[in-house]
C-alpha cells in the first residue's frame, strides 16, 4: 500500500509539471512566433494536437480519451505483471501513468493537447512537436524495453 501512496504523489506531481509547461505554452507561445533556443535545431512553439501521436486521428478526442482511460486502468489493473523488472520498471510505470493523464487532461478539458517542444534540423528536417507528457510516455517506453532484456522465461 505504501508504494501505491509513493507512486500516485510522484505522479501528481509530474502530472502538475506537465500542466503547468502547457498553460506557459499556452501563455507565452500562442499568439507569437516561435522561440528560438538552439538555431536551426529546437524551438519552443504552440501548437494545439487534435489528434495523437504525429497528428494521426486529427478531431477524435472522445475515441483517444476513451482508449487513454482504459489503457490506464489496464496498466493499473497489470502492473504486477507489467512493471515487475526492479526499480527502471518502477519509475517507468509513474512515467507512463503521469503520461497518460497528463495528455488525457488535456483532452477532456481542452478538447486537443498542447504541444510545445520543437526539434527540427534546420528547414529540412522536421520532428513533430510534443510536451512533457509526451516525453515521460517514451522515456517509459524505453525503461520497459531495457527491462525486457533482463526478464528470463521459462
Amino acid at each position: 500500500m505504501r508504494r501505491l501512496l509513493v507512486v500516485f504523489a510522484v505522479v501528481i506531481h509530474l502530472v502538475l509539471a506537465d500542466a503547468v509547461t502547457k498553460e506557459l505554452a499556452s501563455g507565452l507561445l500562442k499568439s507569437s512566433d516561435p522561440f528560438t533556443v538552439i538555431p536551426g535545431f529546437f524551438d519552443l512553439a504552440y501548437v494545439e494536437n487534435r489528434g495523437c501521436a504525429w497528428g494521426m486521428f486529427q478531431g477524435q478526442v472522445w475515441p483517444l480519451a476513451a482508449f487513454a482511460a482504459v489503457a490506464l486502468a489496464f496498466l493499473v489493473w497489470k502492473r504486477k505483471v507489467v512493471f515487475s523488472g526492479g526499480r527502471a520498471a518502477a519509475v517507468a510505470e509513474v512515467l507512463l501513468y503521469a503520461g497518460i493523464v497528463g495528455n488525457l487532461v488535456d483532452r477532456m478539458f481542452r478538447g486537443f493537447v498542447i504541444d510545445f517542444f520543437d526539434f527540427h534540423w534546420k528547414a529540412a528536417y522536421h520532428f513533430p512537436c510534443f510536451n512533457l507528457a509526451d516525453t515521460f510516455i517514451t522515456v517509459a517506453a524505453g525503461l520497459l524495453i531495457l527491462c525486457s532484456f533482463g526478464k528470463r522465461t521459462s
